[in-house]
């Protein structure tokens, strides 16, 4: 993460608070032992993953344990105009949760409680710091299963899932995080405690508020209760993996693979580099000759399922794959998948890395991944690449090499001319990740000024006193 002073100032309405200690004083009145101050606190609290994006150490770190904490607390910051920047578990890798100077950062990481698990209506009811791991292996005692699952879900909360409507392995098939909302308890701008959607089946009285507050990244008020549903346990899936030398024709498989029909239930594209970089760190043994591996899955039941396995073998053969194999059983299919789920962290240790996090029409992976090659040999850096490419979401990560001041700034660039060629293909600059800071000039060149308007004018109207994250997920 860069160091305070290389970072530009994020300092809004905190700078012109008259008097801190005042509402220092305040802050530990409302809530006794929740806050922390100290020096250790602050930079741990101060930032998320997000390489390079700019933060600097916030006034106070309040540790919630329950809604009426989170009530009182934008409440008092309301009175005193001091911004408050919500945390889950901090893997956002977008600056999302970076801190602003006089800020108060809210960790949600204590209420982490799964309070209810409804197996007649397939639905359950969790805090916003309960762990996507945690959550889906409560269900699974009930035989119910929650889809969404980033590549994070061993780390990342459910608030922060819903704050970025985040993706995962399996939205190929069966959908993002938004999919899977029912209900939300949230608190406005305005410190005041409402439920937005409905636990039903369905429900259609009023705006859809609820899904206006999934992806917002905590700038229209505060998730502090999360009603998702859920499936019924699945069949055990059928993994194929297929060798390819070069992302290209691995991209031509993706598109191969869905124009024959097929909807897998995970479609994931891996290089070497990554896991290379896995192997190193953890020892897996996964010696591949190739320098892209697509890892396809069916969980289709039965006959039908194992003629769709077939056929996505059939596919990956057809688009030039050097060694396709299907999973002999369970174990061998985990392993290549959490390889897949490694790959950054593992990245990571070997130096800096900024993450990218373009979807672009599926057909089009091919064309997008070749241009991202060209991008690496233009600017002349390491691009490693993985990618939920069954749905065109695109994750190439540029490394560079600590301290070294010249490749960071072409990494930058590298950056931007990845966001440039995504849209210019009719693509995002997020599938998943968010905008946080990272990702604002790219969305100002996403949308028209009407919109950016209109999302102006929703910001306003939710977030009158403009306290809430400010200056994150729009333009």
């Amino acid at each position: 993460m860069t160091a305070r002073s290389e970072t530009p100032s994020l300092s809004t309405t905190a700078d012109r608070t008259a008097d801190r200690t005042a509402f220092l004083a305040a802050l530990h009145d409302r809530l006794p032992g929740l806050v922390l101050t100290g020096a250790d606190a602050m930079e741990r609290y101060a930032h998320d993953e997000a390489e390079w994006a700019a933060y600097e150490l916030p006034l106070a770190v309040v540790r919630a344990t329950a809604t009426e904490d989170v009530r009182r607390l934008v409440q008092l910051c309301v009175e005193h105009r001091v911004p408050v920047v919500p945390r889950g578990s901090g893997t956002g890798l977008s600056g999302g949760a970076n801190a602003l100077a006089g800020s108060v950062v809210l960790s949600l990481e204590r209420m982490d409680q799964v309070l209810e698990i409804d197996p007649q209506e397939k639905l359950a009811v969790a805090q916003p710091g309960v762990v996507n791991d945690d959550l889906r292996a409560a269900v699974a005692e009930q035989e119910l299963w929650y889809p969404p699952d980033p590549a994070s879900a061993p780390w990342s909360s459910i608030g922060g899932n819903v704050a970025t409507n985040a993706g995962g392995l399996c939205c190929v098939k069966y959908g993002v995080t938004g999919d899977y909302v029912r209900e939300l308890e949230v608190v406005t701008g305005t410190g005041e405690v409402v439920r937005l959607g409905r636990r039903t089946a369905k429900g259609v009285g009023g705006y859809d508020l609820k899904s206006l507050f999934v992806g917002s990244e905590g700038t229209l008020g505060i998730v502090t209760e999360v009603t998702v549903r859920l499936r019924p346990s699945r069949p055990e899936e059928q993994t194929v993996a297929g060798y390819f030398d070069s992302v290209v024709d691995a991209g031509r498989a993706v598109a191969a693979t869905l124009a024959a029909g097929l909807v897998p239930s995970a479609l994931e594209l891996v290089d070497r580099a990554c896991l290379e970089a896995v192997d190193e760190w953890k020892h897996m043994g996964l010696a591949l000759e190739a320098d892209v591996v697509l890892l396809g899955r069916i969980d289709s039941p039965g006959a039908d399922g194992l003629a769709e396995t077939d056929r996505m073998r059939q596919a990956f053969e057809d688009s030039g794959a050097s060694f396709v194999a299907v999973s002999a059983d369970a174990q061998e299919s985990e392993a290549l998948f959490a390889a897949r789920r490694l790959a950054y962290p593992a990245l990571e240790r070997l130096g800096p890395v900024l993450t990218e996090d373009v979807c672009v029409p599926v057909g089009l992976v091919p064309e997008m991944l070749a241009r991202i090659q060209e991008t690496a040999r233009t600017y002349d850096v390491h691009i490693a690449n993985i990618a939920h490419a069954g749905d065109g979401n695109l994750h190439p990560l540029i490394i560079t090499a600590p301290g070294d001041d010249a490749q960071r700034e072409r990494a930058q660039e590298a950056f931007e001319v990845i966001l440039g060629d995504a849209l210019e293909l009719g693509g995002t600059v997020t599938g998943e990740h968010g905008v946080g800071l990272l990702k604002r000039p790219g969305l100002g060149r996403e949308l028209s000024s009407t919109v950016v308007s209109m999302q102006r004018a929703v910001k306003a109207a939710l977030d009158p006193h403009g306290i809430l994250n400010p200056g994150k997920a729009i333009v």
